[in-house]
């Protein structure tokens, strides 16, 4: 199958798009991240891989229709077709949605619809769970609201720290991503072979 072009949406450390970038099954060209903070450490890592970088500040614009118009432009002049969202902060507008519906989805370290939003980990350590997890959705209007596609349970442990569930959790993720972008990718290749087949069948 071809590869698709899609972009990477983070706004911390990077390590999902590291995992996306080191898999080597992976039919997917990265061609742009895009990122919320000039300070995120996924910079750097995208620069390592040679990915272009859109840095934006939310601030210097009167709302957030006004910089996801400036995304989409970016994102169709470089001819993506995808989009993954990795750690990105911001909960998505219509614009995006508008542009890459079914087409854009998030990891989250909780098994959804358990502890949406920001710091998943600690609310479930916090809360004292025995059973957290990760789930890949795709992404609505909502905050972690979107269709699931796959989840993977971690154990909480009595004599964890936030920091080795953390770990652990972290682990499973850049696992996982990779693999549902994968079966994604391959699944909508065989309905496009599909779709292909079919319109070149002639009826007499």
């Amino acid at each position: 199958m071809t590869n698709v072009r899609a972009a990477v949406f983070a706004s911390g450390s990077g390590s999902n798009f590291q995992a996306i970038m080191e898999e080597t099954n992976l039919p997917v060209d990265v061609v742009l991240l895009v990122c919320d903070r000039s300070d995120a450490g996924v910079i750097a890592k995208a620069e390592k891989f040679g990915v272009e970088s859109l840095i934006f500040d939310p601030k210097a614009y009167a709302g957030k229709e006004d910089y996801e118009r400036l995304l989409v432009k970016k994102l169709r002049d470089s001819q993506v077709e995808w989009l993954f969202l990795a750690g990105y902060m911001r909960i998505v507008g219509s614009v995006l949605l508008t542009n890459y519906a079914g087409r854009m989805i998030n990891i989250h370290p909780s098994l959804l619809p358990d502890f949406p939003g920001k710091d998943a980990i600690g609310q479930a350590y916090t809360a004292g769970v025995e059973t957290t997890g990760v789930t890949v959705h795709y992404v609505d209007a909502g905050i972690d609201t979107g269709p699931v596609i796959a989840q993977q349970e971690v154990p909480v442990h009595p004599n964890d720290t936030r920091e080795t569930l953390t770990k652990r959790i972290q682990q499973v993720e850049h696992n996982l991503y990779p693999t549902v972008i994968r079966q994604l990718l391959e699944q909508e290749d065989e309905r496009d072979a599909g779709i292909s087949r079919n319109s070149s069948v002639i009826v007499d």
